[in-house]
């Protein structure tokens, strides 16, 4: 009995990493590090209460769920103020896309205060429904409504015209 529960954490987690991954990354505004650390906890947290999780009709939901809570509750236990660097150490190769347009969207992403970049990546990466989102946060749906406006506004006005320029066919 215990190894087919272990098998099927292992399927549901192999098939989730990287959408968990992808989240965390636009949650953490590209920080790949902590994204990964943030993926890792959820898992964590979900094989814990595995045989009870799998029974829910939407495991992935429950843990993205997860995923929300702990970037949040990390944001909020973080006691220092860490600053980042100039220069990254290690330099990703991005492949697909437009570079400059990915960076400014997530130099943008990562200026929002963590719960509205949290709402703007469950409304409008995940495409979760304002109650989706709410539950997923634990907050109420008008409070979702008022952070994604702010949020769209703040993005907008951070963006303005350069991301016009970025979009820009050459």
């Amino acid at each position: 009995m215990k190894k087919s529960r272990e098998d099927g954490f292992i399927e549901f987690a192999g098939g989730l990493t990287g959408h968990l991954f992808r989240s965390a990354c636009l949650l953490t505004s590209g920080d790949t590090y902590l994204a990964e650390d943030l993926v890792q906890e959820t898992l964590g947290r979900i094989y814990l209460k595995w045989g009870r999780i799998s029974q829910a009709d939407n495991p992935a939901a429950y843990a993205q769920t997860v995923l929300v809570r702990t970037f949040l509750t990390y944001r909020r236990r973080r006691s220092s103020n860490e600053r980042p660097v100039g220069e990254l150490p290690d330099t990703p190769v991005i492949t697909g896309g437009d570079p400059l347009l990915r960076l400014a969207l997530l130099h943008a992403l990562g200026q929002l205060p963590p719960k509205d970049r949290a709402v703007v990546v469950l409304r409008y990466w995940e495409d979760r429904s304002i109650e989706e989102t709410a539950d997923a946060m634990n907050i109420s749906s008008s409070a979702v409504r008022t952070r994604a406006s702010r949020a769209l506004a703040r993005l907008r006005a951070q963006l303005g015209g350069s991301l016009a320029e970025l979009t820009v066919a050459t």
